[in-house]
């Protein structure tokens, strides 16, 4: 962890600092970036281990950014936004990042999130020399962190395919919303659980065959959701 490199990027001064002053006291290291179009130049030449990044920005907004950063990597991001409504968060998690936190903030709280998020991402690393997962229309690759349904390859962000990947190696196991939010982002009390049911959602529209009537990512009601094999 110390020496992890994450990207701030806040065009607010005064938050970016408090941010990246709390970041290097946890001993990671910060780069700050204060418009999109910087930030995005910036990570040409680095992608960092997380980025923090703020909703509303300068030049290229965080959204635009998200949808940059999914095209080229499964970069974790953690948005951060003082729009309250629940719409602008799912729009946040449909286009990839993995938490979002509503300002005002705590610091701490924020650097909780920083560490769940990259002890999940370092978990799915380690989880990579396990056997892939082959069913009739669907392959697993943790590896290579590849999914293939019939015979096409579809593009998973991080928490997809980490989702997926816990969900499918526990068959017909009944998970509820706090159980999928603890063992997948780590940390239930501080994140929404429609997040859950955003990542079933896109899920669905990437492996299924028909998202309505879905044949593995299956609801039980009034518990959670399962994996049928």
């Amino acid at each position: 962890m110390r020496g992890t490199l994450i990207a701030v990027v806040e065009d607010e001064t005064s938050i970016a600092e408090v941010i990246s002053l709390y970041l290097r006291r946890a001993g990671y290291q910060v780069q700050v970036y204060h418009d999109g179009q910087a930030a995005l130049n910036g990570m040409e030449r680095q992608m960092p281990a997380l980025v923090v990044l703020d909703i509303m920005l300068p030049s290229l907004d965080g959204f635009a950014l998200t949808r940059w950063l999914r095209d080229r990597s499964d970069t974790p991001i953690i948005m951060l936004t003082a729009r309250r409504e629940e719409s602008d968060r799912i729009a946040g998690l449909e286009m990839g990042a993995d938490d979002y936190v509503v300002k005002p903030f705590s610091p701490q709280e924020l650097v909780s999130r920083v560490r769940a998020v990259l002890r999940r991402a370092n978990k799915s690393a380690q989880d990579s020399a396990e056997t892939p997962l082959v069913f009739t229309d669907l392959h697993i690759d943790p590896l290579s962190r590849t999914v293939i349904v019939a015979e096409q390859e579809q593009f998973l962000t991080a928490k997809e395919f980490d989702m997926l990947w816990w969900m499918a190696r526990h068959p017909r196991q009944v998970f509820t919303r706090d159980q999928l939010l603890e063992s997948i982002w780590g940390l239930s009390d501080y994140i929404d659980p429609s997040t859950v049911t955003v990542h079933i959602r896109r899920l669905r529209e990437k492996i299924e065959a028909n998202p309505s009537e879905p044949r593995h990512l299956l609801t039980v009601w009034g518990v959670g959701y399962k994996f049928e094999p």
